[in-house]
């Protein structure tokens, strides 16, 4: 519920017009994406299953909205802004995908082998 919140709170508060660019909603999902792809690092979350699933399925997957970004995009393409309509989807994929491939770069092969070896690859 907090991540939910959380994203009606941005959301609301950076409320964009219907047929402009939706970047609200582009940035919970880049800023989730990368956060998700950061949480194996935790030391906590590695030792307890619980904050896993508390933190990431939890307040994250309340926080990121996918399903949002597609209503987005719908609404895009009813309005017939149909460039903007691609340019949001694909750069939502290609921006959350960048966010997830940073995260790989900022941290060490150790610290990534220790959260493989914690199983979180699995």
């Amino acid at each position: 519920a907090l991540g939910a919140v959380a994203r009606w709170g941005l959301t609301t508060t950076f409320d964009i017009p219907v047929g402009h660019f939706p970047w609200p909603t582009l940035l919970i999902n880049v800023v989730g994406s990368g956060l998700l792809a950061a949480l194996p690092l935790l030391q906590a979350a590695r030792r307890h299953t619980w904050v896993g699933l508390l933190v990431g399925t939890g307040a994250l997957g309340g926080f990121t909205t996918m399903s949002a970004a597609s209503v987005d995009t719908f609404v895009l393409i009813r309005e017939h802004h149909i460039v903007l309509a691609l340019v949001y989807c694909l750069g939502t994929l290609a921006a959350a995908l960048g966010a997830v491939l940073a995260v790989d770069r900022l941290t060490t092969s150790a610290a990534r082998a220790e959260a493989e070896d914690a199983g979180w690859d699995e």
